[in-house]
């Protein structure tokens, strides 16, 4: 078929290398308009599509389409228009083209049908998303870009390795549901899970987003961990381990978000505990856990992207990020606040809101499962979302104290882009059938029943009452929190300088040495050659001589070393 050609994610990617040699209004109107034609190939692409070429001996599938290769390409689509919308009049063209090359290679993760290919567009996803955190041009975004792309290239090597061993075990690249059972597939799922920011690399995503542009982070918050949730999906659903890896990265958001001091690190520890919710979903692997997965990453994108809006207009607008110095904005930010308020309120599953409708569905899953404990977790969890993004993140920034700053809310283009996705939070939790009817199974799941609803009210009125008693102690300070990314931030900088150091007296030591043999040999030739006795040429010989039996020497030496 046709349609087939029509690759959504090559769109995005030619689209976004094409970029450069558009100015002005053309610029702005090719980069809106791509990320429009990707979306409407990803609904001319029937779910039995399939594109394939050849290559050496195997047929590498570009494209293989269903149920759940549609949901994510969707959702991957709209959140590149939005963003696009969202930046175009400000960002610098190597951002736009960078985020367009980023949303390109997940677009193409998820159509791909093969362990190679999928490979590929992995490490096109990160080399755009360093682009896109590099041209903030800023040093710590140049640093932050270093240590992402280090992060990133070795999930890439253990990704790699894993494949390569898949393929000498069982003789296919065919991306299909795998157990985690011999070595060749824990590398490829270790590999998965970097990029989803499991422990012990969580860090990663709070240390690199927030040192992008004001629009960077909103195009980071998307691909990168949700094309992971969908590998994880496609390729380990039922993994047990990944139901206790889920609630831990669950937890670990919310501590740190709750420490946390800049907004902007704030949401994106949020990422952390917000996928952790998927991957637990995952790791149950019944069809209601997986459908509230698959339909909470698609609710997170949007929730997310229009939270990171929120924060980015205040950012754009008054150029700080420190809650301590933010608060009172809704006097002259009433758009921004109340965007930012509903984008809130469905991160934290309030009634009525795109968050309730998907983050239940996992939630119900523990209970067809009987898992009382992860059951248990997630409750607790519900209300500590509440805490930390629901409600610090809208307090701090258009609340509490007034820091005297009255910004405008920000150009049209910026206000459109979350009026879209405020309007999209709103209208999935009113019409859940909407995205029940794109999940991979049927779904039976009715969300609003009088136990469903009260429960969460429940939650989060009692995480709201605590959040106001226990104000005094949350008063932000001056801080950064650092936790595993304290190795690769100052301890492994502190070990390099250590062997450098070593390893420069090792060489002067040698070059020393080197420098006495030296000495030694050649004063004792110039009594050769100095000889009326011994000729130019036989000294040419003695000195050949001379070298072999060093040689041989040093050989030896070695030699009763390895023995």
């Amino acid at each position: 078929m046709m349609s087939n050609l029509l690759h959504p994610g090559l769109i995005l990617i030619l689209g976004g290398l094409l970029l450069p040699f558009f100015r002005g209004i053309w610029r702005s109107l090719w980069s809106l308009s791509i990320p429009l034609l990707a979306l409407i190939a990803v609904w001319m692409i029937d779910n039995e599509s399939r594109l394939s070429v050849h290559f050496l001996d195997y047929d590498l599938q570009l494209l293989v389409a269903d149920r759940l290769s549609r949901l994510f390409a969707t959702v991957f689509s709209i959140m590149a228009f939005a963003g696009v919308l969202y930046c175009y009049r400000q960002a610098r063209t190597v951002e736009l083209s960078a985020a367009m090359l980023y949303a390109g290679s997940a677009i193409a993760v998820v159509y791909a049908g093969d362990l190679l290919t999928l490979f590929i567009f992995w490490e096109l996803m990160a080399l755009g998303s360093m682009f896109i955190i590099w041209s903030a041009g800023t040093m710590a975004s140049w640093q932050a870009s270093r240590r992402y792309i280090m992060i990133h290239l070795l999930g890439g090597v253990i990704l790699m390795t894993g494949i390569t061993f898949y393929v000498l075990e069982t003789g296919s690249l065919a991306f299909t549901e795998m157990q985690a059972d011999r070595l060749s597939t824990w590398f490829i799922l270790i590999g998965f899970l970097v990029n989803v920011g499991a422990p012990p690399l969580s860090a990663w995503i709070a240390d690199a987003y927030p040192e992008a542009s004001f629009s960077g982070m909103v195009f980071l918050s998307a691909f990168t961990t949700k094309t992971a949730v969908y590998v994880l999906l496609r390729g380990f659903p039922g993994t047990d381990l990944l139901i206790y890896l889920g609630l831990f990265m669950i937890f670990y958001g919310i501590i740190y978000a709750l420490l946390e001091n800049d907004m902007r690190r704030i949401l994106a520890y949020s990422i952390v505990n917000q996928v952790g919710f998927m991957v637990c979903g995952i790791g149950i692997g019944s069809e209601m856990a997986l459908n509230g997965a698959a339909s909470h990453a698609f609710t997170h994108i949007i929730y997310k992207a229009l939270l990171l809006m929120s924060a980015g207009s205040v950012l754009y607008m008054t150029g700080k990020r420190k809650c301590t110095d933010l608060g009172g904005l809704f006097q002259s930010m009433p758009l921004t606040a109340i965007c930012g308020i509903i984008g809130a309120l469905a991160i934290s599953s309030f009634p009525l809101t795109s968050g309730f409708i998907s983050k239940s569905m996992i939630t119900q899953a523990t209970v067809d499962y009987h898992l009382l404990y992860p059951w248990l977790l997630l409750q607790a969890a519900s209300a500590g979302v509440f805490l930390h993004a629901g409600i610090k993140f809208p307090w701090y920034v258009f609340f509490q104290k007034d820091s005297g700053l009255r910004p405008d809310d920000p150009p049209l283009n910026m206000r459109l882009a979350m009026i879209l996705f405020a309007f999209l939070c709103l209208f999935l939790g009113v019409a859940p059938a909407w995205l029940y009817q794109l999940l991979p199974y049927p779904v039976e799941y009715v969300p609003y029943t009088a136990a469903h609803v009260l429960t969460q009210l429940q939650l989060l009125l009692f995480s709201g009452l605590a959040f106001f008693i226990l104000l005094p102690l949350m008063q932000r300070t001056l801080t950064i929190s650092l936790d595993f990314d304290w190795f690769y931030r100052r301890f492994f900088p502190l070990l390099f300088t250590l062997i450098e150091a070593i390893w420069l007296r090792l060489v002067r030591l040698s070059l020393g040495v080197y420098a006495g043999i030296r000495q030694v040999v050649f004063t004792g030739l110039g009594f050769i050659y100095q000889s009326p006795l011994i000729s130019q040429s036989a000294a040419r010989v003695s000195l050949a001589v001379i070298w072999v039996v060093l040689f041989l020497a040093g050989y030896l030496v070695f030699y009763l070393i390895e023995n």
